[in-house]
C-alpha cells in the first residue's frame, strides 16, 4: 500500500467552492484501479489549507494509471484552479 500525501493551499475565499468541487471529484478518484481510500482534512490553524491522503495499491496506480487517464483530466479541471501554489505531492510506504 502506498500513501499519497498532498498539502492543498486553497485561494482564500474559495474554500466553500473547493469543497463542493471536491465532493464531485472524489467520485472520480474512487473509481480508479488501485484506489483504496481517501481523506480530505481541513487545517484548524489555517482554514484555507487542506491535507489530502489517498491510499493506492501501488505507486504506479497513482503516478501512471490515474495521472495518465482521462479521469485525471476531469479531476484536474474540477480542482486545480483552486490551488495557490500548486501542491507538492509525495508518496509514502509504511515502515512499522
Amino acid at each position: 500500500m502506498i500513501l499519497e500525501v498532498a498539502m492543498l493551499d486553497v485561494i482564500p475565499g474559495r474554500t466553500a467552492a473547493f469543497e463542493a468541487a471536491f465532493d464531485q471529484a472524489q467520485h472520480i478518484i474512487s473509481g480508479m484501479a488501485g484506489y483504496r481510500s481517501h481523506q480530505l482534512q481541513r487545517c484548524l490553524e489555517q482554514p484555507d489549507r487542506y491535507l489530502l491522503l489517498v491510499e493506492w495499491d501501488t505507486l504506479e496506480d497513482h503516478t501512471v494509471r490515474f495521472r495518465g487517464s482521462a479521469a485525471y483530466q476531469q479531476w484536474r479541471a474540477l480542482l486545480h484552479h483552486f490551488y495557490d501554489p500548486l501542491p507538492t505531492v509525495e508518496h509514502f510506504e509504511q515502515v512499522f
